[in-house]
């Protein structure tokens, strides 16, 4: 790592004088993309990719670099065996992996609002930018959680519950164990963000020696140029087994973007954080929750997180809803001119507040059918979670029907079942699970679409696996956004059966109008 970081450094200050932050950011995108996949024998003719002039847009058009980017930020998305690889592959291919990247990438919990496979293909430079810092980001900060790492229940602070935690974005959560180290390092220095606050490195040199200060000292701190203490902190970094190829540049120019980068791989390499036996079971009992509800949480949150709603991304289901203006805002953006937001208090600093918000979000799903016996405002509040996700579940059901032209779903099973040979009786038939007739009905509208040869009777566990995973990639391939999991398809999920059907329907009338 030391040798490639020195050579990436020598090779960005020959080549190049950065013209702009996106410059900057298009090498240090190049340099972590061929590193993070350099050893994928299926990009050996992709790789590297240099970090200077187009090739990084010429490299990402055919989709495949994009879909195995997607796959290391969260592994097992895309189906591989559905990615046409070879190197010869036709414009209607091309499209194909890059309707699958993009679709893949929406699953995942990126923005894709005006990203299409012709941006990539006619080299939009900021929105191919855009989409490569999002799938990064996920990449690099996919296990800045409570989840993954329990000990974070040290960053939560007097007055806090640990639930409060749940709340923060990944960003957030970094910043906060950023200054944890800051204070027991006895400085008064703090950071607020990856910009101005770091570019003297003095806080990462500060980081570093409360992480592992036997191999990283402080002597960067005597250092005045600051490329070269920028280059000291590189080298301490390197030192721990940070993997993160970053530049002194990129350091002192404070670089938002490849600073996170940097800052996440110490994190993910050492948070340096040690918490008690009992804090962890406080921790693990927070999460304690069932595999199914886990699976439903993150597809509706995903699901939410596509919809492109200025101001709101959902880091938490259950703890970002409760006090209602989530829930508000989803609805007005599947149904315009629902919510009266003269009614709705935006500062939910008060549990009454948030109870009358949490008021409208009932009184709302009632003016759009939803069954909600039972159900009541104090459940947002308090995040119960079942009925938080019952709730959900129907604006998912609500605006997956609107998008057929409000079909019943008696109306979508039988249109589904009009083009197979091998019929389902309903959303729940334990037949779906086999895979076959999902694929079969994805074949009857682009039929090129299908590799016969990755198909599975579907007679065993294994079969069944494979057969699931490529309906995903298959829906996503042809332009279709699907937010369930493959076990979803295997389990005979009808909830999720239904809106992959109708997801199929939604494709099928797109083929035809065009």
């Amino acid at each position: 790592m030391e040798l490639f970081v020195a050579k990436v450094t020598q090779e960005l200050h020959r080549e190049i004088g950065y013209h702009s932050v996106t410059d900057e950011e298009k090498a240090g995108f190049a340099n972590i993309i061929s590193h993070t996949l350099r050893d994928d024998p299926d990009l050996a003719s992709l790789l590297p990719i240099k970090p200077f002039g187009n090739d990084l847009f010429e490299k990402v058009r055919s989709g495949v670099i994009l879909c195995k980017l997607i796959n290391a930020a969260h592994p097992g998305t895309i189906f591989e065996k559905a990615i046409n690889i070879k190197s010869n592959i036709n414009i209607f291919q091309i499209t194909e992996n890059l309707n699958l990247a993009i679709n893949a990438a929406k699953s995942i919990g990126c923005t894709v609002v005006s990203i299409h496979p012709e941006s990539i293909i006619e080299q939009r430079e900021y929105l191919i930018l855009g989409l490569i810092w999002q799938i990064i980001k996920i990449l690099m900060l996919s296990k800045v959680n409570l989840k993954n790492h329990p000990e974070l229940i040290k960053l939560v602070e007097e007055g806090e519950e640990l639930s409060d935690l749940l709340k923060m974005s990944p960003e957030v959560i970094l910043l906060r164990w950023f200054n944890y180290h800051l204070k027991h390092a006895g400085t008064t220095r703090r950071v607020s963000n990856f910009e101005n606050d770091i570019k003297d490195s003095e806080c990462y040199t500060l980081l570093l020696n409360q992480i592992d200060p036997s191999r990283c000292d402080k002597s960067a701190l005597t250092i005045e140029d600051l490329s070269a203490r920028a280059g000291k902190v590189i080298e301490n970094a390197i030192r721990i087994g940070v993997d993160s190829p970053i530049t002194p540049n990129n350091i002192v120019s404070g670089n938002a973007k490849l600073n996170i980068i940097f800052a996440a791989g110490i994190f993910n390499n050492n948070p340096g954080l040690h918490a008690t036996e009992q804090e962890l079971y406080e921790a693990a009992g927070l999460l304690n929750d069932d595999a199914e509800g886990t699976r439903e949480e993150r597809s509706f949150r995903m699901w939410i997180n596509s919809l492109g709603i200025d101001g709101l991304y959902i880091n938490n289901l259950y703890e970002d809803v409760r006090d209602g203006l989530a829930i508000l805002k989803v609805i007005d953006k599947v149904e315009p001119g629902t919510v009266n937001w003269k009614r709705v208090e935006m500062k939910t600093n008060h549990r009454l507040k948030r109870l009358a918000n949490c008021g409208l979000v009932i009184e709302y799903g009632r003016a759009l059918g939803f069954t909600l016996i039972g159900v009541g405002n104090m459940d947002f509040v308090d995040g119960r979670k079942k009925l938080i996700l019952g709730y959900v579940w129907q604006l998912v059901r609500f605006a997956t029907l609107k998008l057929v032209g409000s079909m019943t779903e008696e109306a979508l099973m039988k249109w589904a079942n009009s083009r197979v040979t091998t019929k389902a009786n309903n959303f729940r038939d334990k037949s779906i699970g086999s895979g076959r007739f999902l694929i079969e009905l994805f074949g009857s509208i682009e039929s090129r679409a299908i590799n016969w040869d990755l198909v599975t009777p579907g007679e065993n566990p294994e079969g069944k696996e494979q057969n699931s995973k490529y309906i995903m990639s298959l829906a996503r391939k042809l332009g279709g956004s699907v937010f369930c999991t493959w076990e979803d398809i295997v389990e005979v999920n009808p909830k999720m059966i239904m809106t992959v059907i109708a997801t199929a329907y939604h494709i099928a009338q797109t083929y035809r109008s065009t």
